[in-house]
């Protein structure tokens, strides 16, 4: 069940500073996943506390790009995102197996 609700963590600057400084991880999850059970999903897969969940629906974008052809035109898909606060102590390891 924890492999459908979290589809992959968001591995950024911002989202790796946030995880070093504040004890926060963000992770792509389902749009029709609510907080219980992203906070479920993780503590399972993580073994793990969570204090709280933060989450936001970021929409699908247009992307247009300029080649020798011509235009191509395109879009990006939206995705819901997740913001988990872990309780102090507590961390999640991303990079164990490198």
């Amino acid at each position: 069940m924890a492999k459908q609700i979290l589809i992959r963590p968001i591995i950024t600057e911002k989202a790796t500073q946030q995880s070093e400084n504040q004890g926060k991880y963000s992770f792509v999850v389902d749009k029709r996943a609510n907080k219980i059970e992203i906070k479920k999903a993780v503590e399972d897969f993580y073994n793990v506390k969570v204090q709280s969940v933060n989450t936001h629906i970021l929409p699908a974008k247009a992307k247009r790009r300029h080649t020798r052809s011509g235009v191509l035109l395109g879009r990006v898909s939206g995705y819901k995102k997740a913001i988990v606060t872990l309780a102090p102590g507590e961390e999640i390891d991303f990079y164990g197996d490198i």
